[in-house]
């Protein structure tokens, strides 16, 4: 007994010691978290310019916990430096208050690869082409451009690379991986039901074919034209270059290997190192040469910048970000639960006069999506309900988006793909077969099996389940015939899982305007009548850093999903793929796929 007493003694020490050291290194997190947010606070000294370095995947908001990123990969023994990882909220208003800034001189951007899709390029080029109104300069600088930096670039009023450089333009192009061989080779029979006709529904297509089919390279060839054609009368305006002669060098790969060919084609404005832009960022400013040039970075702009005034009407921004999933939902995820309490909490607020929603996803659950959609009906009814259309709002992006009352899309997001699909992968062969290993069940009724992976879907659930799927086809469609005034037989015949870009969408009437979020947003106040200011208050709640360490958010899940993404470069994606395969079960509203243009 005095043994057990003082092994019981000694686990308690240890547990109590323990419990203090985590307080402590919670402490100290929270107080360096908090320093941190105290030293991105500055005053704006006369002559700054705001520096942009925009090589990441731009999130819709910034995550205000900016220790977060980097505690996370150093409790992972990873050491990776503070980056500036504003989110579109913040780089948006950013440009829009240094117009006015006394103490902004201009903008200058240094970006040499994009991360994030063509819709997101969109809105902040157009926003730097509204900044230029000012008088203020937007010049761009780097040692070499992708196509989609290059795209960015050509919203300033000089474009710069260093000698040697290469200026990569070489048109879109789109690759799919396919996995039939790989399933036939370990028995593996991905049992796929889609809507009545969703001939475009191509999401599943790598699952059971080894090539596109023909509709799939149908609406691929008709998307990259129309974002591709977009591309380049943008350029072709910014520039003054034909497109004709766009097209000629991005056949030839010319400008990706002569940097005189780009400079002597007004691709840039000149071939510059990097001290001849440090002078010249002196003589735009008026600052003196021995002067340091006082660039002020994102984040820190956006704690810094200066204040509006505050109204007692608001405008809120709900954002939709991510796959739509059922139940709680976080920064990466639309969660059916989440998102349906932060438009109730908007629409039961009575000094938010009208909604924005800004949706970026590509589907996912159609049970959620429909929880989400009945939520904006509600609120819609009650006031001015606007969706902002991001990179991407379609399939169940899109079912949670038709029962608004005004749709802005930019010209390149990818929305549509009407359509819906279930799967419920086989794995029999593969246990059997190939592994070893065998099932035998028990059960109390017919189809108490039904659904599990280790054997085949009887005819009788095959058959249920394509019922099931195709009344939820019939009910997507009607939706989106009733909300948009629209014949169903023409929905199902732009629907069938097609996806459309922005500006075609517009032409079929699926989305109302072309236009960003900041469109949206003006059009939300002109239609609430709110005449004077107003203040933006933002959905859902951001967690605190706290409750980010503490309270069961899948940090770990999102950093190390940031880590692969780094580590494993261009073969994320297939790998990302073959994970979703075996994640798949049940009826989905999701999008194919989705690109960009580097």
């Amino acid at each position: 007994m005095k043994q057990f007493f003082k092994f019981l003694f000694a686990s308690c020490l240890g547990s109590a010691l323990m419990l203090i050291v985590v307080t402590i290194v919670i402490i100290s997190l929270i107080g360096s978290a908090v320093s941190n947010a105290a030293s991105n606070t500055m005053k704006i000294k006369p002559k700054s310019v705001l520096y942009m370095d925009l090589s990441y995947d731009i999130p819709e908001r910034t995550n205000k916990n900016d220790l977060g990123f980097n505690l996370e990969l150093s409790l992972s023994n990873v050491n990776i430096s503070n980056s500036d990882r504003a989110g579109m909220n913040d780089i948006l208003n950013n440009i829009k208050a240094a117009a006015t800034d006394p103490n902004i001189s201009g903008i200058f951007i240094e970006t040499s690869t994009m991360m994030t899709s063509t819709a997101n390029i969109q809105e902040i080029r157009e926003q730097l082409i509204e900044f230029r109104k000012s008088g203020k300069f937007v010049i761009s600088y780097s040692d070499s451009y992708s196509q989609s930096a290059y795209y960015l670039a050509t919203a300033g009023d000089k474009i710069y690379l260093t000698p040697s450089g290469m200026l990569d333009i070489h048109g879109m192009a789109s690759q799919i991986m396919f996995y039939k061989h790989l399933f036939d080779k370990l028995d593996i029979e991905p049992q796929i039901i889609r809507g009545p006709n969703n001939k475009f529904k191509s999401a599943v297509e790598p699952y059971f074919l080894d090539k596109m089919s023909e509709a799939n390279r149908e609406q691929y060839e008709k998307l990259l034209g129309s974002v591709w054609g977009q591309i380049t009368e943008d350029i072709s305006v910014a520039r003054n270059i034909d497109i004709t002669k766009i097209n000629e060098f991005a056949d030839n790969l010319t400008l990706v290997f002569d940097d005189e060919t780009a400079y002597n084609n007004n691709f840039v404005d000149g071939l510059l190192y990097r001290d001849q832009i440090i002078d010249e960022l002196h003589k735009l400013t008026g600052s003196a040469a021995d002067d340091d040039i006082n660039l002020i970075f994102n984040q820190q702009y956006a704690s810094s910048r200066p204040k509006t005034k505050t109204s007692s009407d608001k405008i809120a921004i709900v954002y939709a970000s991510g796959s739509i999933i059922d139940g709680e939902g976080d920064e990466s995820t639309i969660g059916s639960i989440t998102l349906s309490k932060a438009i109730r909490e908007a629409r039961e607020d009575k000094n938010v006069k009208a909604i924005v929603m800004r949706v970026n996803s590509p589907g996912g659950s159609a049970l959620a999506s429909e929880v989400i959609r009945r939520e904006v009906e509600l609120a819609s009814n009650a006031k001015p309900f606007i969706v902002s259309m991001g990179n991407y709002a379609a399939s169940g992006g899109y079912w949670i988006s038709a029962d608004s009352d005004y749709i802005f899309a930019d010209a390149t997001t990818l929305t549509g793909s009407i359509g819906v699909f279930a799967m419920i992968p086989n794995l029999e062969g593969l246990f059997n077969d190939k592994i070893g290993i065998t099932f035998d069940v028990v059960k109390t009724n017919e189809n108490s099996d039904f659904g599990t992976v280790t054997q085949p879907l009887t005819p009788y659930q095959k058959e249920m389940l394509q019922q099931s799927v195709g009344k939820t086809y019939d009910k997507f469609t009607t939706l989106v015939a009733d909300s948009r005034k629209l014949r169903k037989s023409f929905v199902d015949s732009i629907g069938q899982g097609r996806v459309w870009s922005g500006i075609d969408a517009k032409e079929l009437g699926l989305v109302d305007e072309i236009g960003g979020i900041e469109e949206a947003i003006a059009y939300a106040a002109d239609k609430a009548n709110i005449t004077d200011s107003y203040s933006i208050k933002e959905y859902p709640k951001t967690k605190s850093l706290y409750e980010e360490l503490m309270l069961n958010s899948p940090y770990q899940e999102k950093y190390t999903k940031e880590l692969m993404k780094t580590t494993l470069g261009e073969t994320y994606p297939y790998l990302e793929s073959i994970g979703k395969f075996s994640r798949l079960s049940g009826i989905y509203a999701l999008m194919p796929f989705n690109f960009h243009i580097e």
